[in-house]
């Protein structure tokens, strides 16, 4: 059981940057995907097992300092804040950039910006079946096109947890010699294709509701029952922690 007091996460922005090259797998971890890993023991085992996780969320920057949690985060990081430190710093010596996931309505907006934005970076992209499961056929040609490719950076867009349990699941089978970072909405965001919460919200740990206010009939079941759910369960652990310390 995935138990956020235990976990190792990455503690700040200058932590995260410090991470060695090579192939590493990072995902981050919000409230979202903390209620379901609770639920789901492949994707709590595809987060924990990850090479780094980054904390996408004010929630748990808070949840970590309430369980005196062996992490302790000093703040958010988004997957958007990843997502431009690897591309800068990957655009400052040149490289291939993989984007699987998304639509290619999606995709081709990224390799239009991307040559204006990052003119460094030359750009590769799959879009996988919009289903549930890939067949083993359909994964084989998603491997295939990344190794074919080579990236020197490599994104996985798929929402959570499909993405982060889709690259555990065929970590082995990816046969690269860089960063791996699985970043959902971020594509979007890059693309343009949904508006990114402004500076103030983010600052005021208020994205969250800049989301729901905009996207209220997709969005209210994960950021009001699951804000609620995810602040249950973290009281739940409190409390299941006092009660191990008491014997």
């Amino acid at each position: 059981m995935l138990k956020l007091k235990d976990i190792k996460i990455v503690e700040s922005k200058k932590e995260l940057e410090a991470l060695p090259e090579g192939k590493l797998l990072i995902n981050t971890i919000n409230a979202h995907s903390y209620n379901t890993a609770l639920k789901d023991v492949f994707f709590a085992e595809a987060l924990m097992k990850g090479d780094a996780l980054i904390p996408d969320g004010a929630s748990i920057v808070m949840a970590c300092r309430k369980l005196k949690a062996k992490s302790q985060p000093t703040e958010r990081i988004a997957g958007w804040d990843l997502f431009a430190m690897e591309m800068e710093r990957l655009n400052q010596k040149g490289g291939t950039c993989f984007f699987m996931g998304s639509s290619e309505k999606v995709l081709k907006l990224i390799r239009e910006k991307t040559k204006t934005v990052y003119p460094n970076i030359r750009i590769e992209t799959y879009s996988p079946p919009y289903k549930p499961e890939f067949s083993e056929e359909e994964n084989r040609a998603i491997i295939e096109a990344i190794n074919r490719a080579n990236p020197d950076l490599l994104w996985i867009g798929m929402t959570a947890p499909k993405q982060e349990k889709w690259a555990y699941r065929h970590w082995d089978e990816l046969d690269i010699h860089c960063h791996c970072g699985t970043i959902g909405a971020v594509f979007d965001f890059f693309a343009g294709t949904m508006e990114r919460a402004p500076l103030w919200w983010q600052e005021h740990s208020l994205e969250w509701l800049y989301r729901l206010l905009k996207e209220p009939k997709r969005m209210w079941r994960r950021y009001i029952i699951g804000n609620t759910l995810f602040i249950w369960n973290i009281f739940r652990e409190m409390r299941l922690a006092n009660q191990g310390l008491k014997h």
